[in-house]
């Protein structure tokens, strides 16, 4: 066998990862690599166990300089703590190694947790993991016999342990998924937390990484209610029934586990649990907090702890419309399908709606529904009849009528929520603003009453067998119109993501109400105003993006629109009506008016008049010849349709398409089911149609 010859025999090869790097072409940042960063790194690999202590130590304590933090990665630190200072022999270093990870991982972008992932980070967090487990569940010598700078140590690499879990949770969904198939490291997590002994920040920090783990999370919920080693789950359970942070944060992991286990109203899981036995924890947190003065007397954990509670609640209302949705609660079809009227002798060609037709690019259909546009006239008649309100202003002030036992069994989850959030939330909503943390705690409490607002609105209330949720619902929903919705309206704030926030929630009120809606005389103007007030707001900064269908002019036209559905008074009918018409002629000219402003007021105008039967047909549709200006108005429809690009606002583009399709469908099905009585020619016509330029003029 032939010998390898000695000029072909190399050195071992050099770290490929740990080459050396280049000095920077600053000279201050320069300067200080020489001075500073190369002496520390070198102290960190000395042979000496003291020398590298105290070099990671010291780095631990600058990493939080921008600059310096710089630096350090430039030089390869994350492969010296990886490789070297994670497994010294001394517990101190170690304890500072995952202590400058944690903050790197602080302060840097989610890619740098994603890349300490590829560098296989998981593989260390679980050996230490496991030493800590070790020794809190040792019995020779037991944990609580460790000296107090022993118990120290391990608590601080808990802490970085933690802290680094959590960050990685929330960098992205591959890790999560590889975290949870850990079972070392779930181990570690449910000790942690079924242990009631350990110091207050570690348990928050891990009662933290759990609900970052647990969103939408299948496989943790599994382990959890099925770990017979620590009973995490029981602990947890019992832990949400009680008070204070640990109760509310408990609360948040149970809320999430409860979601992903699909454990529902109608589904609920052990022990009958379901969000429902959460939400009175969480109102009680929300007690503590004065409407006026300071807010939580200075204690910035106090509030943490508020405002936590608000989003679980802001959280479970959202879900609630999967728990209706399970109980086979009747649910109205989506609008944007809209197909709300009928004609028997042209429904195939007339009027089914084919949401993913692109309108604006065919030609050849445009010609088509051109040919199909017709003009009409009509009469005017204004009049003003809102009604009186005291009596049920009277109701609402009482207390809410709570369910009856029988509903109350079918949705517990709803029933705590008007009986036991709501007074609460609506509190928060109205309260005095003095520091950034009482606004912060309004605008959680209104995004709360917005999602379980939003999620009743959803349900048909037509049907019968969704009469016992209004009957709920009916109270609660009036108590937050007047209480929380008419008093920030009427103050005239200059606010517009309050005044934004509260469009919302009047919209989700005006479509579960419809005309029960507690209105004070001339209150539909507040909107009308508020949104001349949103189109003049200065238009986000540039590579912030922001859905053009949750601003707030389109919620203004989305209240309007619901406050003039039937049975609302004629007069209140008109002037909306006569709002929207004006809008719509004038997106031509106006082009402070947005796209999305305009496809909600033609899909208003669709749920408003789609209706023949009722009284607003004649009296205000005909008679104010809104016929005739809706035909004007398709052709700039279809202009403004062709001007949205498809691909930074697919959703709209579709939905303005959508609207032109519809719109000419709509005016064919009412010029066939017009009134017999003749609107056109005379006199009388051209009046008419001066009075409503006069008022389109004074709209404006």
């Amino acid at each position: 066998m032939g010998k390898i010859r000695k000029n072909r025999v190399r050195a071992s090869r050099a770290d490929p990862i740990a080459r050396a790097s280049k000095p920077p072409s600053d000279p201050e940042l320069a300067k200080l690599r020489e001075s500073k960063i190369l002496p520390i790194l070198k102290d960190l690999k000395n042979p000496e166990a003291k020398s590298r202590t105290q070099a990671a130590g010291a780095i631990a304590n600058i990493v939080q300089d921008s600059k310096t933090r710089k630096l350090l990665l430039r030089e390869q630190v994350v492969h010296i703590v990886l490789t070297e200072t994670l497994t010294d022999n001394s517990i101190d270093s170690r304890a500072a190694g995952w202590e400058i990870l944690k903050v790197l991982a602080e302060e840097e972008e989610a890619d740098f947790c994603v890349h300490l992932y590829r560098l296989d980070i998981l593989t260390a967090i679980e050996h230490a993991a496991k030493a800590i487990l070790d020794t809190l569940t040792s019995t020779e010598p037991a944990f609580s016999k460790l000296t107090k700078a022993q118990q120290r140590i391990v608590w601080e690499i808990t802490s970085s342990l933690l802290a680094l879990i959590n960050l990685l949770g929330m960098a992205r969904e591959e890790i999560v998924t590889a975290v949870v198939a850990n079972q070392t490291i779930l181990r570690f997590l449910f000790r942690l937390a079924a242990s009631e002994s350990i110091p207050q920040e570690i348990y928050e920090e891990t009662l933290s990484c759990l609900t970052t783990l647990s969103e939408d999370n299948l496989e943790l919920g599994q382990a959890m209610t099925n770990d017979q080693e620590t009973r995490c789950y029981d602990v947890l359970l019992k832990l949400a029934l009680g008070f204070g942070p640990r109760s509310v944060m408990a609360c948040g992991v149970l809320h999430n586990v409860f979601s992903s286990l699909q454990w529902l109203d109608h589904s609920p899981g052990k022990d009958g649990a379901c969000d429902a036995v959460l939400i009175g924890t969480l109102t009680r947190a929300l007690e503590h907090v004065p409407s006026s003065s300071a807010v939580t007397n200075g204690n910035a954990n106090q509030a943490a702890v508020v405002q936590l509670a608000l989003e679980i609640l802001a959280s479970i209302g959202a879900d609630l419309q999967e728990t209706l949705e399970k109980g086979n609660c009747s649910q109205p079809k989506d609008r944007d399908e809209w197909n709300g009227i009928e004609d028997k002798a042209e429904a195939d060609d007339a009027m089914d709606v084919d949401g993913d037709s692109n309108v604006g690019g065919d030609d050849e259909e445009e010609k088509d529904d051109e040919e199909e546009d017709n003009e009409m006239g009509e009469d005017e008649d204004d009049d003003e009849n809102i009604g009186d309100l005291e009596a049920d202003m009277e109701k609402v002030t009482g207390a809410d009528d709570p369910l009856d036992s029988e509903d109350s069994d079918d949705l517990p989850t709803l029933g705590a929520f008007i009986q036991q959030a709501i007074p609460q939330l609506v509190r928060l909503a109205n309260i005095q603003i003095d520091s950034e943390e009482s606004l912060t705690i309004q605008s959680h409490a209104l995004t709360a009453l917005n999602n379980i607002a939003w999620t009743v609105s959803c349900i048909d209330f037509s049907e019968s067998e969704n009469s016992n949720i209004y009957d709920a619902w009916y109270p609660a929903a009036k108590k937050i119109w007047v209480k929380a919705i008419t008093p920030i309206v009427e103050a005239d704030n200059a606010d517009l993501d309050l005044a934004t926030q509260i469009a919302s929630l009047a919209w989700a009120i005006a479509r579960s109400l419809g005309a029960n809606v507690p209105l004070t005389p001339g209150q539909h103007r507040r909107f009308i105003a508020l949104y001349q007030a949103a189109k003049n707001q200065p238009k986000s900064a540039e590579g912030k993006e922001v859905d053009p269908l949750q601003g707030l002019g389109v919620k203004c036209v989305g209240v309007l629109g619901s406050l003039a559905r039937d049975p609302a008074p004629i007069d209140l009918n008109r002037e909306i009506g006569v709002f929207l018409i004006t809008l719509l002629q004038s997106c031509d000219q106006d082009k402070t008016i947005p796209p999305a402003d305009v496809v909600e007021a033609v899909n208003q105008i669709f749920d408003i008049y789609g209706d023949e039967a009722t009284e607003h047909d004649k009296e205000v549709f005909w008679k104010e010849r809104f016929h005739k200006h809706l035909e004007e108005f398709l052709p700039k429809l279809r202009a403004l349709a062709k001007t949205i690009d498809k691909r930074p606002q697919s959703e709209l583009r579709d939905k303005a398409d959508e609207a032109v399709l519809n719109l000419v469908r709509f005016l064919k099905y009412k010029k066939t089911h017009a009134p017999k009585e003749p609107r056109e020619g005379g006199r009388e016509g051209k009046k008419e149609g001066r009075v409503l330029n006069e008022k389109a003029m004074a709209m404006r």
